[in-house]
Formats: C-alpha cells, structure tokens, sequence
C-alpha cells in the first residue's frame, strides 16, 4: 500500500499511509480511539474508497485510487478479502448456516450443495456444529462474532480483516473469539487485526503497526513496539491499556 490518504470533506482521516501486509502473516493495527485504523481497514476492502493511494498485490493486481477507478477493479479488490466487523453485522433473519452460505451463493454464484457443505464445515470450525439452525438473536455476543469469522472464511478470501473482533463482547467471551482467531493465524491465513488485546498481539502477531492522528507512528515486530516502544506516544498509549486507572 503506498501513499494511502482518506479524507471525509475537509476531515483528512488517513494520511500518506505505505504499508506492506506479507502473506501467511499477521499484522495487528493498533491505536486510539479516532486515530484511523477502522477507516484504514475499511480502505484495504474499498468499503471506504481512499481519496489517494496505491495497492499492489502479489498476483500483479493493481489498483491506483489517484485515477477514476474501473467498477471491475473495485469488485476484484473486494473479493479479494473477508471482514470481520466489530458489531458483528449478521442478517436477523437468517440462521447461521444461512449467513454463512449467503455471499457464496448470492455473489459468488457457486454450487449450492458445495457451498452448504463448506459452510457445516466452517460452522464445526469455529465451534458451532450444534447453533447452525439457531437465529443471531438465540446466539450469544461471542457466538454471533464467531459466525461471522465463518461468514468471513466461506469467500474464500486472500485477506481476512477483523475490525475490533471482541470490543462488543462480554470479557467472558472474548478468548472464545480470540482462540479461533489464533488458529487461522496458525494455518497460515493473512491478516490483518485492529485490536487492543495487548497480550493477544504480542502472542499472533508478525508485524504490529501503532496509528495515532492518521498516520502510522511506529511499526515492528511485537517486541519493538510493544515491550520496547521507541516513540512517546506508543509508550503513552500501551502504559494507559495495560495499567487502567481506577
């Protein structure tokens, strides 16, 4: 990702942002609130278009957002990764297993049968073979977020992308979500996590980016950012999450 910016009217939200998300790896994206990490997960899916910037990809795909985008390109770019949203985004009308078969069959046009099999699969995965037939609403926070994660899967994306995946969840819930997360991580899926589970990022993290303001302030491995953080701000911020005052 080279030169990415994002602005909402006057309000420069991401700014002149290069970055490089290697594959089979996890990148964590970690900051305060307001400093641009959802905005800059949101732009690697085109959720949100950048104002500027460049993405190149591994199979010689290119997108360039300094120049009219072909609507082709913009499909392919999404495509080309699942999200995982912070409040989990699940149809209320349908069941699990129907989230999950929703994109593959609707989008993808793919067989029926092959994409239901998948998702029984991917359901027995995350640890819901039993809660297939059950409705969001019957499913508990960490129980609707892990459907979601088998949603994200079911495109058989290059890029999974998780927006806060345990933020909305009772404290009790979040290593449910968190383990699954672990496990893709250990198969070799590309990631990208904006997360404040501190530990969680030192243990599954490859790479670990620390945004403040819109920019990037520092980036490393996990034991140059977060055990020996080089910028104040990074080591303002990690003091604040890990010893919350009373």
């Amino acid at each position: 990702m080279k030169g990415l910016s994002k602005s909402f009217g006057d309000l420069e939200v991401l700014k002149n942002i290069n970055m490089e998300i290697e594959k089979g790896k996890v990148v964590t994206i970690m900051g305060p609130s307001g400093s641009g990490k959802t905005t800059l997960l949101r732009c690697l899916n085109a959720l949100e278009e950048p104002t500027t910037g460049e993405f190149h990809f591994e199979d010689g795909f290119h997108v360039n957002f300094n120049q009219k985008l072909k609507k082709q390109d913009l499909l392919t770019l999404r495509r080309k990764s699942g999200m995982v949203f912070q409040s989990y985004n699940l149809f209320p009308h349908k069941t699990a297993l129907e989230n999950v078969t929703e994109g593959p069959l609707v989008v993808q046009k793919r067989d029926q049968q092959a994409v239901i099999e998948q998702a029984k699969r991917l359901l027995t995965k995350v640890g819901l073979q039993d809660k297939m037939d059950l409705y969001p609403y019957q499913l508990s926070g960490g129980q609707q977020q892990r459907v979601g994660i088998a949603r994200a899967l079911a495109i058989e994306p290059e890029l999974m992308l998780f927006d806060e995946p345990t933020s909305a969840l009772d404290p009790e819930l979040v290593g449910d979500v968190l383990n699954v997360i672990k496990e893709l991580a250990n198969e070799g899926w590309t990631m990208a996590v904006v997360t404040h589970e501190v530990q969680f990022a030192t243990e599954v993290s490859d790479h670990v980016i620390f945004m403040d303001g819109g920019y990037i302030v520092e980036q490393g491995t996990p034991q140059k950012v977060l055990t020996n953080p080089r910028e104040e701000r990074t080591q303002q911020f990690l003091q604040r999450i890990l010893r919350p005052s009373l």
